[in-house]
């Protein structure tokens, strides 16, 4: 019998039937659907649409009775720690130049936000990037997690070499966009209305969805596609940067992107549209070099600013606030107990992920070397994205099995040293000890909940790596081993 169509008395045509249980599974996901996203995801962490953006008058932020007086520059991290570390000494360098304080930022979770690629030219719009930027860091704020830039990295020493200012994001936020952020903090995901709508609108509104203000807001849209910035080079500026879109990529992805050099200075400081704005809103300031240019930022030195000279000095290393380095520390003497070698194999990761045999090759000959001094056990800590369960068969399994030879050492995030080490960082709040603004006027307080601890474990990981006197053996084109080896520069262990 034939379920699906039926004829018509005129048997001139025929029309599927949908089934009784296909339209009641279709209506039934709808329905789940529907409370999924009422009730799981906030309508402030969605993407906003730039056809659902209106037009708005002057916002409030923007008006003379805010009380949050200064002017102020924010950025947009993104992508793992190593990165939104360099990208945060650049927003220090940034700052100075402009004379202005500083936002400073949450760390955010590994890739939470991505730029894309600057060398192919395919990255997100600053807006984007931006609201990306503002929407993870609510959500930390929303699971209790959040963890200032300043409580992982200790910058008090440049205060007195710069005259860079700082505030901490949750204080900025609470003050110009007039919220008590105080109530935020919970494992129920339900925002209370009111707020929720400001944080939209004043997120929005930071991100650059409604354009710049003037004298309030100038949210830039130069990216590493269009703009290599200068300092001081009068020669360069305005003139085209040496590496651009190649013919191939222009036809291949329809580029039209001319990549010209900027000074920072003229462009934004005084005398520019830029100058009155109360907040400067940057998007990625990540660089690196690339075909002999730097992909967003060329400011490696200004003879003509001893000031800032200074500060491009200072700022080549930054370290992890005591409590992360004499963990670390910790771990080496007291857990490892004498000379080791510390290998740090990033193996899962992106680009890494395909060059096993690449990345193991360092450290075989590395331990050969020292296996030729007549060592009879080499100790051996090692920092991995690859789980222990899946050894076997690679050869941190060979190393593992010939505990005669060698003994290896590893920190995991379950680990008393590791959990012990998050809650003192969290406790110390030393974010919200930044700038003027306390964290009682902007209606803040240190709430977390004992499952909702930082992750610490990188860091302290990084210190031990830096500790190893029989040396290091890194991965190639990773961040996280360019760390290390100016942390090893810089000899933190010592003392």
């Amino acid at each position: 019998m034939e379920t699906e169509t039926f004829i018509r008395p005129n048997n001139k045509s025929k029309k599927k039937q949908r089934s009784p249980l296909l339209t009641f599974l279709f209506l039934f996901t709808v329905i789940l659907l529907f409370f999924y996203f009422k009730n799981f995801i906030s309508p402030s962490l969605l993407p906003l649409s730039k056809k659902s953006i209106p037009i708005i008058p002057r916002p409030q932020q923007c008006n003379p009775t805010n009380h949050l007086q200064g002017t102020f520059m924010w950025y947009a991290p993104h992508s793992g720690f190593s990165n939104q570390l360099a990208e945060f000494k650049n927003a220090i360098l940034m700052a100075e130049i402009l004379n202005r304080t500083l936002i400073v930022p949450p760390v955010l979770d590994h890739h939470a936000v991505a730029l894309g690629s600057c060398p192919k030219f395919r990255v997100l719009e600053s807006n984007e990037l931006r609201y990306l930027v503002w929407n993870h860091s609510i959500q930390l704020l929303r699971d209790c997690r959040y963890v200032s830039m300043a409580d992982i990295v200790d910058f008090s020493p440049l205060a007195s070499y710069s005259t860079v200012r700082f505030i901490d994001f949750r204080a900025f936020v609470s003050s110009w966009c007039g919220v008590n952020l105080d109530v935020i903090c919970s494992k129920d995901q339900n925002i209370p209305s009111p707020l929720h709508e400001s944080l939209r609108q004043c997120g929005s509104l930071l991100s650059g969805y409604y354009g710049s203000f003037s004298g309030c807001l100038s949210a830039l849209k130069e990216d590493c596609r269009t703009t290599v910035w200068t300092y001081k080079k009068d020669d360069e500026d305005g003139v085209l940067d040496s590496f651009q879109p190649d013919d191939q990529l222009r036809k291949k992805k329809k580029i039209s992107f001319i990549r010209r050099r900027k000074d920072v200075y003229k462009a934004l400081g005084p005398g520019s549209a830029a100058e009155s704005a109360t907040v400067l809103a940057f998007g990625s300031l990540f660089t690196a070099p690339y075909k002999g240019s730097e992909s967003h930022i060329d400011i490696h030195e200004a003879p003509n600013d001893p000031i800032v000279q200074t500060l491009i000095k200072k700022i080549e290393f930054l370290p992890f606030v005591p409590k992360i380095i004499n963990a670390g520390k910790k771990f080496a003497l007291q857990t490892i107990k004498g000379p080791f070698l510390c290998a740090q194999l990033r193996l899962l990761d992106g680009q890494f992920k395909n060059h096993h045999k690449a990345t193991f090759l360092g450290l075989k000959q590395k331990i050969e070397s020292l296996r030729q001094t007549g060592q009879k056990q080499i100790h051996v800590f090692v920092m991995t994205d690859l789980p222990m369960a899946n050894w076997t068969g690679s050869y941190l399994g060979t190393l593992a099995k010939d505990s005669d030879a060698f003994k290896l050492f590893v920190i995991r995030e379950e680990d008393d040293l590791v959990q012990e080490t998050a809650k003192e960082v969290m406790a110390a709040g030393h974010g919200l000890k930044l700038g003027s603004v306390s964290q009682n006027l902007a209606g803040i307080s240190k709430h977390h909940h004992p499952e909702s601890l930082t992750d610490v474990l990188l860091y302290i990981e990084e210190v031990v790596c830096s500790c190893a006197s029989l040396g290091f053996v890194g991965t190639a084109g990773s961040t996280i081993a360019e760390s290390i080896e100016l942390m090893r520069k810089h000899d933190i262990c010592s003392g």
